[in-house]
């Protein structure tokens, strides 16, 4: 796969990142995927101040390449983020939830690169006027918070394309080699992978969460809570009281709110409830089999990606 923009830009082998993911995305997982040629994100979401600090310097520790930090810019640590990354010289920030417009300037001014997550062409626009560097543009078949407005990649990607000019990633239902090479046809200039990295053997969520999304079928996932944050979640007991709410005609902000609580995704990504947990993941769940090293998953997938580029030349019409 040879060098393009992104590569480039985030000084990666392969332009391929990883997801920061809550609960899932510790410095085991983003130092796996940097030491492999792609780049790692240490999602901050489920993290304390003090323990993203602690993530990022063992990260340091084990790979000498590129890696970032994901910042859930609705979360309430999201201020105390901000000198953490700066002081420890995080090379690389990709917020999401929100917009970047408060922080970038600053980031930027430290000499990080800034990227931001967007589920529409409109707002992947605004970023770039915001002064990203680049955009990651996320189908609504990825798993965890999501767009209201159910575009899919493959609709999205080429009209992102049509609207930037900074380079941009697509996820969103990405998990083989095959895909990335068709994301990179329709104008994207490299992927960001979530779900597919979650079931890896260096990813922190628990084994149970890992196979569940090994044992998912194509329609094992839903995006819903959009009274609240939308969500893609998989279908088990917890999101079946979101469902009995909304028969009642009861799925009004206050009572969703009671419904899912606190601490709901850390039970079950983390804890491995698989009953009482929210458990986030991607469409993508359906083509996911088996719980790789992420060094072997990177490999695979290259060999996929050559493989789909060698077919794709033989396609005539």
């Amino acid at each position: 796969m040879s060098h393009n923009r992104i590569c480039e830009l985030l000084r990666i082998r392969y332009p391929i990142i990883q997801g920061g993911m809550v609960w899932t995305s510790g410095w085991k997982l983003a130092s796996a995927v940097s030491n492999a040629g792609g780049l790692g994100l240490i999602g901050s979401g489920s993290m304390n101040p003090d323990l993203l600090r602690e993530h990022i310097r063992k990260c340091k520790a084990a790979t000498k390449k590129s890696y970032g930090v994901n910042i859930p810019l609705l979360y309430k640590h999201t201020e105390e983020y901000i000198p953490i990354i700066i002081e420890e010289k995080v090379p690389i920030v990709v917020s999401s939830a929100g917009s970047p417009k408060k922080y970038c300037g600053v980031l930027k001014e430290a000499g990080i690169i800034v990227g931001h997550v967007v589920p529409s062409a409109k707002l992947a626009k605004k970023c770039e006027a915001a002064g990203v560097d680049f955009v990651v543009a996320e189908g609504f078949e990825a798993g965890g918070h999501n767009g209201i407005d159910e575009i899919t990649s493959l609709s999205l990607i080429p009209q992102v394309a049509e609207s930037l000019k900074i380079p941009f990633l697509a996820a969103g239902g990405i998990g083989t080699g095959a895909q990335i090479y068709a994301a990179m046809i329709l104008g994207a200039d490299g992927v960001q992978i979530g779900t597919r990295f979650a079931s890896t053997q260096e990813a922190s969520c628990h084994e149970n969460f890992k196979h569940r999304i090994v044992n998912a079928a194509e329609n094992d996932t839903i995006l819903t809570l959009k009274e609240l944050v939308p969500v893609r979640l998989s279908k088990n007991e917890f999101y079946q009281q979101i469902v009995e709410l909304k028969t009642r005609g009861e799925d009004t902000h206050e009572k969703l709110s009671k419904v899912l609580g606190k601490g709901r995704a850390k039970k079950g990504i983390f804890e491995g409830d698989m009953v009482e947990g929210e458990l986030e993941f991607g469409q993508v769940s359906g083509l996911i089999n088996d719980i790789p090293t992420v060094s072997d998953l990177v490999k695979t997938l290259i060999l996929q990606f050559n493989q789909a580029r060698q077919k794709g030349s033989e396609i005539q019409f």
